[in-house]
C-alpha cells in the first residue's frame, strides 16, 4: 500500500487469543527524478504500534526501512496494527509517497531449516512433529474462536428477529386500535348530526 511521507496508516487483523503474529515489512521511498519507487529508503525508518480490542497497546517500536515485528495477542478481537514514517522533514517539505510491502502471517510458527539439517533424521522428524502440534493447536484455536463468533452473530440475530416480531405486532395493534377509534369518533359525528 501507498501512504504519504509524514501519514499514519493502519489495518485490522482479526485475531484469537493466544496467537502469534509475524509481519515482515519493507518501505520504498519515491524518487522524483526517475519516477519510480527507490528499492530502499535509507535513513527511513517506521513506528509500528498495536492496539489490542481492549484499547492496550501490545507493541510500540521504531523500526528500520524493513524489518521484522511480532507480538503475541492476549485477547481475541480485532487488532489495529499502525505505521508511519520517522520523517522529520515538515509537512510542506514531505510531500514523498512511501510504498510498503507488508506481510502478515498470523499462528505461524517458522522451522529453521539449517538447524533442522544439522541434526540427525530422528531429531528431524521430532523437530517436525513438534511444528505439526504446535499447528494442530494453532488451527483448534482458530476454529474455536471462529465458534465463539458465529455463536455470537447468530444470538445478535435472533434478538433483533424477536425484536422486529414485538415491533410488527405492536404497530398492528396500533393500527387496530386507531381505526377502531376512528369508526367510532365517525359514527357520533353522524349520531351527533342526525345523519344516520
Amino acid at each position: 500500500f501507498h501512504i504519504g511521507e509524514r501519514e499514519e496508516k493502519c489495518i485490522i487483523e482479526d485475531i484469537p487469543s493466544d496467537t502469534l503474529v509475524v509481519g515482515n515489512y519493507k518501505v520504498q521511498r519515491w524518487d522524483i527524478h526517475k519516477h519510480d519507487f527507490l528499492e530502499s529508503a535509507p535513513g527511513l525508518g517506521m513506528f509500528v504500534t498495536v492496539t489490542s480490542p481492549t484499547g492496550e497497546v501490545q507493541l510500540s517500536k521504531l523500526y528500520g526501512p524493513q524489518g521484522t515485528f511480532s507480538f503475541t495477542s492476549y485477547v481475541s478481537g480485532e487488532h489495529i496494527i499502525c505505521f508511519q514514517s520517522n520523517s522529520t522533514r515538515f509537512a510542506v517539505i514531505a510531500g514523498s509517497k512511501l510504498r510498503i510491502h507488508l506481510d502478515i502471517r498470523v499462528g505461524e510458527h517458522f522451522l529453521d531449516e539449517s538447524a533442522i539439517q544439522a541434526k540427525d533424521k530422528v531429531n528431524e522428524v521430532h523437530v517436525r512433529l513438534e511444528h505439526l502440534i504446535e499447528q494442530i493447536h494453532h488451527v483448534t484455536r482458530e476454529q474455536d474462536y471462529e465458534r465463539e463468533r458465529e455463536e455470537k452473530f447468530r444470538k445478535t440475530s435472533e434478538e433483533t428477529n424477536s425484536n422486529i416480531l414485538w415491533w410488527a405486532v405492536v404497530q398492528t395493534l396500533i393500527l387496530i386500535s386507531v381505526g377502531i377509534w376512528q369508526i367510532k369518533s365517525l359514527r357520533d359525528f353522524f349520531i351527533s348530526k342526525k345523519l344516520v
